[in-house]
């Protein structure tokens, strides 16, 4: 049994356009998403799904929020970009709402995750030559095995994953890789005083949502601060309520030394990413040394203070936490064989899928959409569960139920 979805002629049109004009660097799941709303998405033939990935959790704050909108329309139509080459008259205040938020004395805008992560990496190892004392072209950072940090060639110098790599190099050096949610293995690695930082997903995020060992993450700081090595935080998709904490840091009460965010930053309305860091390691970046023309834009910037705002006035970390725990509940109460386990935390979950009778995860995914539900798999036989975090507790239901009937019609 092999499961399609039939195109009409107009969505037809449009799969193949981008097929001929654009790059072959994704294979999406054959739905042409015309419309979003909240935890709705609508393809161009005008049918409804529940959208359960979320952008990779870019749109916590759910499809086309109307304030974040709002904000969109009015900062565009008064000033969108200067660049940094002059003060506009909205950084400074983001800078200081995003650093009272989060607790850091400096904020270093840019605009994706990929972005990101680089200054991260960039500060670490200017932190590590210019206070550490390392000696130049020396410095180390560690990273996990099944990370995901973005497309750049240095984040995938640091990957594990052979379709990241393949053709790609030759790779930035500097990166020491070991298992994830190994304490034993990060206390070997520390050993090396040319070690810098030490760079995380809380929750991994592409690998399938793995879940570490309660008390990883918090073990792993005090050990680099024990180092004098710096904790690096990619909480690009895991931070902005979606585990059910504002960041999954959280969760252990670790404050990281260097934090990454970006995707729901900005509620999915407009690239947004940000390194938060106290000055011992912020101000080691002196004028020239980094910078980006967009990042610190005004329109980002107004647009990323209202998804905040949304995030704190509509208790999404709240919801986050007590759906997250509804719906792996439900999804465990589901009698088939065909899930061979649920995992999880807030509203970042997954199944894995046991492959049968041609039926893969994929063929899963398929049959989803057919239902009214778009989740998208990784690594084979896992689906991502990861709806906006403006969900309801009737909508979470709807969802299972959507998601058992599909199973039981292909187990």
């Amino acid at each position: 049994m092999t499961a399609e979805i039939n195109l009409s002629a107009k969505a037809q049109n449009l799969v193949d356009l981008e097929n001929k004009y654009g790059a072959h660097n994704y294979h999406p799941v054959p739905v042409v998403i015309d419309k979003g709303l909240g935890v709705h998405v609508w393809d161009v033939d005008g049918k409804q799904y529940y959208d359960f990935l979320s952008a990779y959790s870019a749109v916590n704050q759910g499809h086309c929020h109307p304030r974040i909108t709002k904000t969109l329309i009015e900062q565009s139509q008064k000033l969108a970009l200067t660049s940094r080459a002059f003060y506009n008259s909205v950084l400074g205040e983001y800078e200081k709402y995003m650093t009272g938020i989060f607790g850091y004395d400096r904020l270093l805008p840019m605009n994706t995750g990929a972005e990101g992560v680089e200054t991260a990496l960039k500060l670490a190892r200017k932190w590590g030559y210019e206070k550490k004392g390392v000696t130049e072209n020396d410095a180390k950072i560690i990273v996990c095995e099944g990370n995901f940090h973005g497309r750049t060639i240095s984040i995938v110098s640091a990957s594990t994953d052979p379709e990241a790599r393949h053709h790609y190099g030759p790779f930035t050096p500097g990166f020491v890789t070991i298992p994830y949610d190994d304490i034993p293995a990060l206390s070997e690695a520390l050993q090396d005083t040319n070690v810098v930082g030490f760079l995380v997903e809380p929750i991994q995020g592409e690998a399938g949502v793995y879940v570490p060992q309660d008390g990883y993450i918090k073990t792993c700081y005090e050990m680099c601060k024990a180092a004098n090595v710096l904790f690096i935080a990619d909480e690009v998709q895991t931070g902005i309520a979606r585990t059910g904490k504002l960041l999954a840091c959280d969760h252990e009460g670790v404050k990281p030394d260097l934090l990454i965010l970006g995707k729901a930053l900005s509620g999915g309305m407009y690239p947004v990413s940000a390194v938060l860091a106290n000055d011992d390691v912020m101000l080691c970046v002196k004028p020239g040394q980094h910078g980006s023309t967009y990042g610190g834009n005004p329109l980002g910037c107004k647009i990323a203070m209202t998804a905040m705002e949304v995030v704190f006035d509509e208790n999404l970390a709240d919801n986050a936490e007590k759906l997250g725990e509804l719906l792996r509940k439900e999804l465990r109460a589901i009698q088939s064989d065909r899930i061979t386990k649920v995992r999880g935390k807030g509203l970042l979950n997954a199944i894995i899928i046991k492959e049968k009778d041609g039926i893969s995860a994929w063929e899963v995914c398929l049959k989803l959409a057919e239902n009214g539900l778009l989740a998208k798999p990784t690594h084979g036989d896992i689906i991502r569960f990861a709806p906006p975090l403006v969900i309801t507790e009737a909508q979470i239901l709807e969802c299972v139920a959507i998601i058992k009937k599909t199973i039981e019609a292909i187990n």
